[in-house]
């Protein structure tokens, strides 16, 4: 029984290159004090490197450090909005992920879900370091001037790289939203890779924490009859819940 626990945490880390301890003792069924036990022998071994709450792989050592911006705060809220947008996400799918923080989540949603085989196109340079040794992914990055909080490629450089790009889906946040006018922007290079995204993409799903609804704004991406749907958590407001039904605005609440 522990060389079928084993093998099967060594097949795990060969296709997502890391693993929880809560979610191996979930699927096989065992305590999460079995499955440390499990994890230090093959580490004994050589086999996994230890971490945190689980394991890496070997080859999952090179880690290039990145500033980690706004990717922590909300951090609960983002996991269950990206965890909902990626039900919309059908086997072979082309996708692109901007460079919101939300992106980071739902890019290891994809890396551990081995089950879709996605085209993914992205600016974001974290996502893309989440996605780059994944199996099951094939990953465009997008050329660029790179900056931002969240390091990502932006400005007239990217725009025009995704100008040949087509996707089923783009995935995207934005500054914030207002019912009244749109999806809204504070910064022009931001802008200019939102815009060209909403032209690549047959669908738009806005990833939106509830911090995001209301206030002023500098720039409008779009209006939100472009968008498919929000994906946002149970915090918002009834009274953008209600401006979202006067709206036609389909809205998740995770």
């Amino acid at each position: 029984m522990m060389k079928k626990r084993m093998d099967f945490i060594i097949q795990e880390l060969e296709e997502k290159g890391s693993v929880r301890v809560a979610d191996l003792s979930r699927q096989l069924g065992c305590s999460e004090v079995t499955i440390r036990n499990d994890i230090q022998k093959l580490e004994e071994r050589g086999l996994l490197v230890r971490t945190h709450g689980g394991a890496e792989s070997i080859g999952a050592q090179l880690n290039i450090a990145f500033d980690g911006g706004n990717v922590y705060k909300n951090g609960d809220k983002k996991r269950r909005i990206a965890e909902k947008a990626y039900t919309y996400i059908e086997n072979n799918d082309t996708i692109i992920l901007d460079d919101a923080s939300t992106s980071y989540y739902l890019a290891k949603c994809i890396k551990e879900n081995a089950s879709k085989h996605l085209i993914v196109i992205t600016n974001s340079l974290v996502a893309a370091g989440m996605l780059a040794d994944v199996k099951h992914v094939d990953l465009f990055m997008l050329g660029g001037q790179v900056g931002g909080k969240l390091a990502s490629t932006m400005g007239d450089v990217t725009a025009r790289y995704l100008e040949e790009c087509h996707a089923n889906k783009a995935f995207i946040s934005a500054h914030g939203i207002n019912f009244d006018v749109g999806i809204t922007s504070i910064g022009s290079p931001q802008m200019q890779v939102k815009n060209a995204i909403l032209r690549a993409s047959n669908e738009v799903f806005l990833l939106a924490d509830s911090s995001k609804f209301g206030g002023g704004y500098i720039l409008t991406v779009c209006p939100l009859s472009r968008i498919e749907r929000i994906i946002t958590d149970d915090e918002i407001k009834p009274e953008y819940m209600k401006k979202a039904e006067e709206s036609d605005v389909k809205l998740d609440i995770v």
